[in-house]
């Protein structure tokens, strides 16, 4: 239940730790009523193409929840690039560019970061301020299959130890240095590989979108003081999708019974061996798969990281947002 307006924001109420908590909690209404008079540029057909297998997003969730996001993200983005020219004139360092400003989404598998990317992509970038907005997934930063199996991590793909850090912070730094190509390694999923020699360039974007697993993973505290730089030290903003871990469950299950009959039946998808297997047999292996893999990451790796996010997007048993959490400035 909310309260009436909360401290710094409109129709705000305290979560369980009541006034200790670091966030502005709004109910879907109350969020949905921020949008102001910021104009729907999305067409139904667009959402619709945006969308992630098996998370079915609306356009009335387009409206409630990512039209007053969009509007929250244009301010902060404008207010850094002036707090950007501040300190270069206080520097007195010279120029009129830009700073790419970095938006990290974070959620556990089947959450339904692509489609919150997507979609927030698709706005920014009709925002007149942000016109260039880039999109890029850590995928492409996972180490390849042949080391992974050469370290004896294959069954820990896509926890914090299977990604390239080292590769991924340079591509990160270079952006916020303002370099005219930075280059992004490209991922398949079809062949649930790194594509060697293959990659994305990223060309001085206003707002670049990075979706992953592990993005707002802290780094280790070192012993003598000295810097470890992680991932979210270059976001400006984070987002983290959450839901109740046996909606979770169910949404993985129903996705991979759903690739099942779809994306695995391609002669070049790696996982072309799952697709001959009886509905049984293919249920009871995607059981296997979460129960050791992806349930392990949310509970050691993914969920720990949940109150480092900006904003928190809470979703219900439908995949409708319902609560949205809003880290005070």
């Amino acid at each position: 239940m909310t309260g009436g307006a909360g401290e710094g924001g409109g129709g705000a109420s305290p979560d369980e730790t009541g006034d200790l908590s670091p966030y502005l909690q709004f109910a879907r209404n109350e969020w949905a009523q921020l949008r102001a008079d910021t104009p729907l540029t999305l067409s139904a057909e667009e959402v619709n193409q945006l969308q992630s297998l098996n998370d079915p997003v609306s356009l009335d969730e387009v409206v409630a929840i990512y039209l007053p996001l969009s509007r929250l993200l244009a301010l902060y983005v404008e207010a850094a690039q002036g707090l950007f020219h501040a300190t270069q004139n206080f520097l007195h360092v010279g120029g009129n560019g830009k700073v790419p400003y970095i938006i990290g989404v974070a959620g556990s598998v089947a959450v339904g970061k692509s489609t919150t990317a997507r979609i927030l992509k698709a706005l920014l970038a009709r925002w007149p301020k942000t016109p260039k907005v880039d999109l890029i997934t850590t995928d492409g930063f996972l180490r390849p299959n042949a080391e992974l199996e050469r370290l004896g991590i294959m069954q820990k793909k896509g926890f914090p130890e299977s990604y390239d850090i080292q590769r991924l912070l340079r591509f990160l730094h270079d952006i916020k240095a303002g370099k005219a190509q930075v280059a992004a390694p490209l991922y398949s999923h079809l062949v649930y590989d790194v594509v060697p020699g293959e990659v994305t360039l990223v060309e001085r974007p206003d707002i670049l979108i990075v979706e992953g697993l592990n993005v707002l993973q802290p780094a280790r505290l070192p012993r003598d003081g000295a810097a470890i730089p992680y991932v979210s030290d270059y976001f400006d903003f984070s987002i983290y999708l959450d839901a109740d871990e046996e909606d979770l469950h169910r949404w993985y299950l129903h996705r991979f019974m759903r690739l099942r009959n779809t994306a695995f039946r391609d002669p070049l998808s790696y996982f072309r061996r799952y697709a001959s297997l009886s509905e049984k047999e293919a249920f009871a292996f995607a059981e296997g798969l979460w129960e050791r893999i992806n349930l392990v990451n949310l509970q050691e790796n993914i969920l720990p990281t949940r109150q480092r996010a900006s904003l928190i997007l809470r979703k219900g048993a439908s995949h409708r947002i319902e609560q949205v959490s809003l880290r005070r400035l």
